[in-house]
């Protein structure tokens, strides 16, 4: 029990954090290019990784092919996908919109622990994807940012941008779920530094077709860069990698409900925005999801306890 709500709370962390790179976006979107603010991202948080692999004695983990190709897989969905999606989504549909796909996650990424991973996930934890999903969704409809709407040509830019954050959505669902493939051992400090350091790969050359030393030297870009590979990258993947590992792919899920919440509320204190009604409705959707998710690990967590139990009856 203890082990498993050290995951619930190490990915609710991870959630938090990365519901925060939305402030952290809209200060990037504008000022850099989507693959090199990714490339720089990972620039800053590979280095670190490896610098705490050599402090921890960890070495690289040995994966076969298939598992080599399924963390680039992994790495380029949710490391560099998500990333440059987002930051290109961001330039194009309003912040209502985007947040309202967001709130699309914990549904989406369920869906892909059931048919990607084939988990069979309790009738508690389904309830709590659809309470967190109905309160992200009241919190982000109306928390948006119309200045998008109602501009010469805005339509047909909205519907790419909405596309964008689409894909960026399932690329966030493939990336927190994906590790669960792997048969090979890797602690979260190995994953984590094998995911920056692939998407540091991955996205070099796209960076550097987009010229970025041409640009003009915008501060607050590059502090939301920082700030992206220090909180959510660094602290965020072994967060999540940790916690993930404690749990089932389909309860995670439902913790990425965290997102928009998180979102929220970074921007209630940093840009001043207030919280409505709707935001605090939201809120209480989380909690009650997050405590379904509880009961229902709980519930499993003692059915297997009886079949060990009986099983031992039966071999006495």
């Amino acid at each position: 029990m203890g082990s498993r709500l050290t995951g619930y709370f190490f990915c609710a962390l991870a959630m938090i954090g990365v519901g925060s790179t939305v402030v952290a976006s809209k200060l990037i979107a504008h000022g850099l290019p989507p693959f090199a603010a990714t490339a720089l991202r990972f620039a800053i948080a590979f280095p670190l990784f490896v610098l705490i692999m050599k402090l921890t004695g960890e070495v690289w983990p040995r994966v076969s092919r298939r598992e080599a190709w399924l963390l680039v897989l992994q790495s380029g969905s949710g490391s560099v996908g998500y990333t440059v999606l987002l930051l290109s989504g961001m330039r194009l549909t309003s912040a209502t919109d985007a947040g309202v796909i967001a709130g699309t996650l914990p549904a989406v990424a369920a869906l892909v622990a059931i048919v990607a991973l084939r988990e069979r996930p309790g009738a508690l934890t389904l309830g709590a994807v659809a309470l967190a999903t109905a309160g992200v969704l009241v919190c982000t409809v109306h928390a948006g940012d119309p200045s998008t709407r109602g501009a010469p040509g805005a339509s047909a830019s909205t519907l790419v941008g909405d596309a964008f954050v689409l894909l960026a959505v399932v690329c966030e669902a493939l990336f927190i779920l994906l590790n669960k493939r792997l048969k090979t051992p890797v602690s979260p400090l190995q994953m984590s530094t094998l995911m920056s350091g692939i998407g540091l790969a991955l996205s070099l050359v796209p960076a550097l077709l987009e010229r970025p030393w041409t640009l003009r030297y915008d501060g607050p870009a590059l502090a939301g860069v920082v700030y992206y590979a220090l909180v959510p990258t660094v602290a965020g993947f072994m967060l999540w990698f940790a916690g993930a590992a404690r749990i089932a792919g389909a309860q995670a899920s439902a913790l990425t409900a965290f997102v928009p919440i998180s979102a929220a509320a970074f921007a209630a204190i940093v840009l001043h925005e207030a919280i409505g009604a709707a935001q605090w409705w939201a809120i209480g959707c989380v909690l009650g999801a997050v405590l379904l998710i509880a009961c229902d690990g709980a519930r499993a967590n003692a059915r297997k306890t009886e079949s060990r139990r009986a099983a031992r009856v039966r071999i006495g």
